[in-house]
């Protein structure tokens, strides 16, 4: 059965909340990963060979962009807190309204961010805005409305992207992907998802300590490498996509 793009059971406002709500009860009780454990590491490394600032958002706990000279916006204070007490650089905001000048940065990353927001339009346009001319922005979205779970409504999804349609919005705020490749880390089986929901749901200090302390662990250690192609790659069995895009 065809489900809707946008999830149709929240405001603007409702979202907002359910995000922080969700996001600062996850980052209050986990660790920090270093950027160099997850497999986006690599790509990261070829990038950072360009210099200049950057900036990630909403990036939680799990930061892809070195902590070391690198702005961080975030929505959760418990995950600014412990990223400022490593020494980054931190500022309270929503994607939507970033506190930043134009064509202010070399590298942007925002990393399953847009998925999120109501305002699809804003956080995209605020995303262009802060980057220079020719910078390089990392975005990662779901794809498939038709996959549409209740763990998208549970993690405070409000939309699934179709390819097609993905691309125009990029192209409308001047975002051309120069290479794409399969990303995330959702489990496959849907049984494991119901099961994670329903612990997260009726124990959830249990959940979030195994979650912290036995399954993000051994998800680090079952990365596969990142396979990219130039342009978009071929979507039909993709769940969610990681695109390196270049401002025009």
């Amino acid at each position: 059965m065809m489900q809707p793009e946008v999830s149709p059971v929240r405001s603007a406002g409702e979202l907002l909340d359910a995000n922080r709500h969700y996001y600062d009860s996850l980052w209050a009780g986990a660790r920090l990963v270093e950027p160099h454990r997850f497999n986006t590491w690599p790509l990261v490394q070829s990038l950072l060979a360009q210099g200049g600032p950057r900036l990630e958002v909403a990036p939680g706990l799990r930061p892809r962009l070195p902590l070391e000279n690198t702005h961080f916006v975030d929505i959760s204070e418990p995950a600014l807190a412990k990223l400022y007490g490593r020494g980054a650089s931190v500022t309270l905001s929503q994607v939507t309204s970033l506190p930043f000048a134009d064509d202010s940065f070399d590298l942007v990353c925002a990393l399953d961010i847009v998925e999120h927001v109501d305002d699809e339009d804003g956080a995209l346009s605020e995303i262009s805005r802060v980057a220079k001319g020719g910078a390089a922005i990392m975005l990662s979205v779901p794809l498939h409305p038709t996959r549409w779970t209740s763990f998208d409504d549970f993690v405070g999804h409000r939309r699934r992207y179709e390819p097609e349609r993905l691309c125009g919005k990029l192209a409308e705020h001047r975002l051309v992907v120069e290479r794409s490749a399969v990303f995330g880390m959702q489990p496959r089986s849907s049984r494991l998802l119901d099961l994670g929901m329903w612990w997260l749901t009726h124990q959830r200090e249990r959940a979030l300590w195994w979650y912290n302390c036995a399954f993000m662990p051994l998800g680090l250690r079952l990365q596969k490498k990142l396979e990219f192609h130039s342009g978009m790659i071929g979507t039909d069995d993709v769940d969610e996509i990681l695109m390196v895009c270049r401002k025009g």
